[in-house]
């Protein structure tokens, strides 16, 4: 004698951690809202900035700072250098090259970049240098020079 056959849906499947579904869904529905409005603060509404960071070496000397990134195939005038006090904003934007043929592979990347990053130390802005070569660009910055302790005689008045 057979027996009957079963259908999936006739058996229960007994799980001890159902009751739970419900409440870790509303706390997940509701840390991605507060996470977003957190977002929203802290950026003013507007979303932060999309883009790629390129690579780069920061090498310290005693007198200076030498900041190398890697921006292969960008013009010189799509980058864009600043420093304001300590920090160092390396941007710009790169286009991707118009092809006649249909791409089948690319590993390029296009669009803006952005790259920025705080010294430690104070640089001299006057004595700043910035070269592109071979895709590399290379920016020297010098350390500003601290003020040395001197005496200071107390005349009589």
């Amino acid at each position: 004698m057979a027996l009957p056959a079963r259908r999936a849906s006739d058996i229960a499947f007994w799980s001890p951690f159902r009751v739970f579904d419900d409440a870790r869904n509303r706390e997940l529905a509701e840390f991605g809202s507060r996470f977003n409005e957190l977002v929203d603060a802290a950026f003013g509404g507007v979303e932060p900035a999309r883009g790629w960071t390129p690579a780069v070496t920061i090498e310290e000397t005693d007198e200076a700072y030498v900041l190398e990134a890697e921006l292969p195939g960008i013009k010189r005038e799509d980058i864009h250098v600043e420093l304001d006090g300590g920090v160092v904003h390396l941007h710009g934007e790169t286009t991707e090259v118009e092809r006649t043929g249909e791409v089948r592979h690319q590993t390029r990347r296009t669009g803006t970049f952005d790259y920025r990053v705080s010294l430690p130390v104070e640089v001299d802005a006057d004595q700043v240098s910035a070269g592109l070569t071979d895709g590399v660009l290379r920016l020297h910055l010098a350390k500003a020079t601290p003020t040395k302790p001197r005496s200071i005689e107390i005349s009589e008045t």
